[in-house]
């Protein structure tokens, strides 16, 4: 059995802002991001909590990344809010064009966060949650590096290209969901190679093309998209929605950008928000009462909602005070935050 260390709560960010800080970022960016790791964290949300502070003192390692440059927020008349993230990480440009993305959405019912220039490597859902958690519904894109070959493809085109999508709900959770276009998160591969298991069937090839359960083949060849075509076709979307779309870099282009360094991809993102209260005509709780009305259809049959499982493990990580990681992370966590 895998020996697991407690922290509490602050103990999380605590973490994280000592290693971020030692890392070169500077304090507006550091609290960003543990902010965002502390989020997934007490979720349970292993392949983008506290692991990811590797990927970051890596980013500043490769040294493209500037960790304490302020992101530069554009003026418009129209619905679309770009922010500059002079390539810093994309939180806090995030956090400070958020605001007016909320503002723009409610003026216009519809409206769109390009973020341009950044580095990226969290989880989308915390940012779509934060839309819904005041009543818009919102959806968020990025592509990565070229690690995800193509349906029927023999090497890495597309990144892990996520998407995420939250719906807001009246004293309930919201409708979340995020997950890569590819088969498995790039995350989760490095999850299990650290802990010496084999990949599924079917989400990987080797720099050969052929399939691979190996962790460490998977990632010197490439990724598999899921649901074979359909799954590749998403994912070319999502390409072009937070690429050329925004003005931005594709996967083909971060992976090239970073010239063999490790670290996070370097590309753009695009943020969609709604307000169902414009959309709907002026009959919003009349169409909540529908939305309602598909959930407890697809719960009452036994079926799961997305996050339905994250969100209780944030209710009891919350009610209990603490996260339990492995020891093995946690020793590597120290280790690391010693070094730098």
């Amino acid at each position: 059995m895998n020996e697991t260390v407690k922290l509490e709560l602050d103990e999380i960010k605590a973490l994280s802002l000592n290693i971020l800080t030692k890392s070169g970022f500077g304090t507006d960016h550091a609290n960003a991001i543990a902010g965002m790791l502390a989020t997934c964290q007490i979720d349970d949300c292993q392949s983008h909590g506290l692991f990811r502070l590797f990927m970051c003192n890596d980013t500043m390692k490769a040294g493209k990344i500037d960790g304490r440059v302020a992101p530069v927020l554009e003026h418009s008349d129209n619905a679309i809010v770009r922010v500059d993230a002079q390539d810093g990480m994309s939180l806090l440009a995030f956090e400070q064009a958020l605001p007016v993305l909320i503002e723009k959405t409610r003026t216009h019912g519809i409206a769109a966060m390009a973020i341009n220039r950044c580095f990226h490597f969290s989880a989308l859902w915390p940012e779509v949650e934060r839309l819904s958690a005041v009543g818009l519904a919102a959806m968020a894109m990025v592509p990565s590096h070229s690690w995800v070959a193509p349906a029927g493809g023999t090497r890495g085109s597309l990144g892990t290209n996520p998407l995420a999508f939250s719906w807001p709900r009246q004293g309930q959770d919201p409708f979340t969901f995020d997950f890569a276009t590819s088969a498995f998160a790039r995350g989760e591969i490095e999850l299990y190679r650290r802990a010496g298991k084999p990949l599924p069937e079917g989400v990987a090839i080797d720099k050969d093309g052929q399939p691979t359960t190996d962790p460490q083949a998977a990632m010197e060849g490439a990724m598999l998209t899921f649901g074979g075509y359909k799954g590749s076709a998403l994912s070319i979307m999502i390409e072009l929605m937070a690429g050329p779309l925004i003005d931005d870099l594709t996967s083909l282009e971060s992976m090239e950008y970073a010239e063999g360094a490790g670290g996070a991809p370097y590309h753009g993102e695009i943020i969609l928000a709604f307000d169902p209260a414009q959309f709907s005509g002026g009959r919003l709780a009349a169409n909540d009462t529908r939305a309602e009305r598909l959930f407890a259809d697809i719960i009452g049959q036994g079926a799961r909602l997305p996050s339905q499982r994250r969100f209780a493990a944030r209710a009891r990580n919350t009610e209990r005070g603490y996260v339990e990681i492995a020891k093995t992370l946690h020793d590597d966590l120290q280790a690391l935050a010693a070094q730098v």
